[in-house]
């Protein structure tokens, strides 16, 4: 049971990376398009056109099959006979797994959510002010829509950029956290009240 969760995180990271090019491209282009279809589209339209699609294949190879088997006088059966019997139920021991795994995220982010609010760390509390301050200017340069597809593209392209350049990277990344750190460190030591709290 426990190499299964291993074994997912394994296929996603291999997605990621690019390790098969051809399922990656399919999982990438296909979001890509789903998430461009809905800029121009509704979702309802999205998925009506999705499910019609799907339809004419499958409806025109089931009609294509049967033809093949009466020229032929074959039996060969149904062509989707494989996938009719294959059960697609989902177990409940796979949803209670799952669900306690969201019930705990979801507590977590409730407790630091409170945390944050409340301010029980002034220093925190400020850098998520500053945080949502930042996306109040991005929610005004982009919709909803159009972070999902930069997230998406950026999903799939900075891990590879990251594993080709990755000592560049991790050294100006350490360069700008040491910055950040003593500048934050400067502020603290001048502002009264601003001390992280000691755990």
């Amino acid at each position: 049971m426990d190499s299964q969760p291993s074994n997912w995180k394994d296929k996603v990271v291999d997605l990621l990376y690019w390790r098969d090019i051809k399922k990656t491209g399919v999982v990438f282009g296909a979001s890509l398009f789903l998430l461009l279809s809905l800029t121009v589209f509704s979702i309802v339209s999205v998925i009506a056109y999705i499910a019609l699609g799907l339809l004419l294949v499958t409806i025109s190879f089931r009609i294509y099959k049967g033809v093949i088997q009466a020229i032929q006088k074959s039996d060969d059966g149904h062509p989707f006979s494989a996938y009719l019997d294959k059960d697609v139920a989902v177990s409940e021991e796979l949803v209670q797994k799952y669900s306690h795994v969201v019930l705990g995220h979801f507590n977590n982010t409730i407790k630091e959510l409170r945390r944050l609010f409340l301010v029980d760390d002034l220093v925190d509390s400020l850098k998520f002010a500053v945080l949502m301050w930042v996306f109040t200017y991005v929610g005004a340069l982009f919709n909803g829509l159009t972070l999902m597809i930069l997230a998406v593209i950026s999903l799939f392209s900075i891990p590879v950029i990251y594993e080709k350049h990755q000592v560049q990277i991790d050294h100006y990344l350490g360069l700008v956290n040491k910055n950040v750190k003593d500048a934050v460190t400067k502020i603290q030591d001048k502002i009264p009240g601003l001390k992280r709290k000691t755990e």
